[in-house]
């Protein structure tokens, strides 16, 4: 399993989204329902997946396993009628020094789930905990969210805009495609609040002269032939 890197917290999802698209690179996404509860929390590291079997001995058995840095990922088939994490477990995963907890199912707690501040996404809160009688069995080290599989292999990043499920092999490369469009676009962000228009920096009346002798040039293929950047 990778460990956790402390360079990759900087990163928005939007970054790797892009930066996986430049480098050919599938980044998978978790379902859109999956929601923060703490708006501006991010998180990454290395995935702590475990299917919920309806008690937590499982959970626990998983975060006393799991590196440090790492993402708890729970999956509890996206049931709508039971919490499957509440606060004494969210605060066992930042003890523990978890990054932060993925929920396919819901959450209870609200209120001290905030106060504890590990970052977690889940289908939201409901007030019961599970109610049925848990099977005795060993931990299964896989998650589903909806139809993205997660497993104890793979690399986790989330933000407001989502959560992004990588495979190890090509994570280096993501990172650092990601990193500098990450640069990129601060630096252009910058230059705007300094007074220089995005159509400026990006010679916008030269692309726009050119394709209206050429119809079919895209703004991205100006960009790449002036040298220009931005993702588009």
């Amino acid at each position: 399993m990778p460990h956790a890197d402390p360079a990759h917290s900087t990163l928005t999802t939007a970054a790797i989204a892009d930066a996986s698209l430049r480098v050919g690179v599938l980044a998978r996404t978790a379902p859109a329902n999956l929601v923060p509860l703490l708006p501006g929390a991010t998180f990454s590291g290395p995935a702590a997946p475990v299917t919920h079997l309806g008690s937590v001995d499982v959970i626990l058995q998983t975060i006393d396993d799991a590196p440090e840095g790492a993402v708890v990922v729970v999956d509890n088939g996206g049931r709508d009628d039971e919490a499957c994490v509440g606060d004494l477990m969210v605060l066992e995963a930042l003890s523990a020094g978890m990054s932060g907890m993925v929920v396919w199912g819901r959450h209870r707690d609200t209120a001290q789930l905030r106060q504890i501040g590990l970052p977690l996404h889940s289908l939201g809160a409901f007030p019961f905990g599970p109610r049925r009688v848990p099977p005795a069995a060993a931990p299964m080290p896989v998650a589903v969210l909806g139809g993205t599989i997660v497993t104890p292999g793979d690399y986790l990043f989330g933000d407001d805009d989502g959560i992004l499920v990588l495979a190890p092999d090509r994570l280096d490369e993501v990172v650092e495609a990601a990193l500098a469009i990450q640069a990129t676009e601060t630096a252009q962000a910058e230059r705007m609040r300094a007074g220089t228009s995005l159509r400026t920096q990006l010679d916008f009346a030269a692309y726009r002269a050119r394709q209206a002798s050429a119809p079919t040039l895209t703004l991205r293929r100006h960009l790449a032939e002036s040298g220009g950047a931005i993702e588009v």
